[in-house]
């Protein structure tokens, strides 16, 4: 019997709620991964949804909990098995000089060093025999920021792009069949836009083209996005491009 299975972060709010939401609609088996639990999305999914309260931040609290092999337990009997990498932070915001040191390392912790770890941790958790037939696939919540430029946003550029260039590099490896893209999602509705949208213009010059963005209803619904986002995660065509914007994608 096929069975989906997938691991998800960032799963509280926003874009990472829309997803699971939407995840478990599909009746796919969920194990999300954020600093804390949803309130509800538990009762809605008896028997398909776990959630695990872990600081993704916290490298070595995430560390230990890899080699706990609750991800390897959950991946047991997939014939399907995802990882999903959507947390993260925009924070930072402002030019170099106004940047802590304990922002920029809580930032590259969250949004590239979590979803490597736990890209490499699937990996070694499907790489016995008894996964031979399943299908691999992960799936990085890339930016736009990544692949552009942005004033006041380089340590949210620096670590999108490299999510991007984990993707690259892993799709040239030939150990272990894997489908990875890194996703550009487009421009959300979601917190993190109103964060960015609560940011003084004097640290992030491009605030005004946020700003208008919202005023003339021109970001997109987070549950739009997710629906999207899964369409193609789940398509016979992913992984075909390895750097995708989710404004250009085609499935069928």
């Amino acid at each position: 019997m096929n069975q989906i299975k997938v691991i998800l972060t960032g799963h509280t709010r926003g874009l990472g709620a829309s997803i699971a939401e939407q995840l478990l609609a599909r009746g796919v088996h969920v194990l999300a991964l954020s600093r804390k639990t949803h309130p509800t999305l538990a009762a809605s999914a008896p028997g398909h949804f776990e959630q695990i309260a872990l600081d993704l931040g916290d490298t070595a609290a995430l560390a230990a909990w890899i080699a706990s092999e609750r991800l390897s337990r959950f991946a047991e009997g997939a014939s399907q098995i995802v990882l999903i990498n959507n947390a993260g932070t925009v924070q930072p915001i402002g030019p170099l000089e106004t940047q802590s040191c304990e922002s920029i390392a809580g930032a590259v912790s969250l949004n590239v060093t979590a979803p490597l770890m736990l890209s490499a941790a699937l990996m070694a958790a499907t790489s016995t025999p008894a996964f031979a037939q399943t299908d691999r696939r992960i799936m990085h919540i890339s930016s736009g920021a990544g692949r552009n430029a942005t004033a006041g946003w380089s340590v949210y550029c620096a670590t999108k792009a490299a999510l991007d260039h984990h993707a690259r590099a892993v799709a040239l490896d030939q150990t272990l069949p894997l489908r990875i893209a890194s996703v550009a999602p487009g421009v959300v509705d979601t917190d993190m836009q109103g964060e960015i949208r609560s940011t003084g213009v004097e640290k992030f010059p491009a605030l005004g083209r946020f700003e208008a963005l919202k005023r003339e209803g021109k970001l997109v619904t987070a549950a739009d996005t997710a629906q999207k986002l899964l369409d193609y995660l789940f398509s016979a065509e992913f992984g075909e491009s390895v750097i995708a914007d989710v404004r250009e994608l085609s499935t069928k």
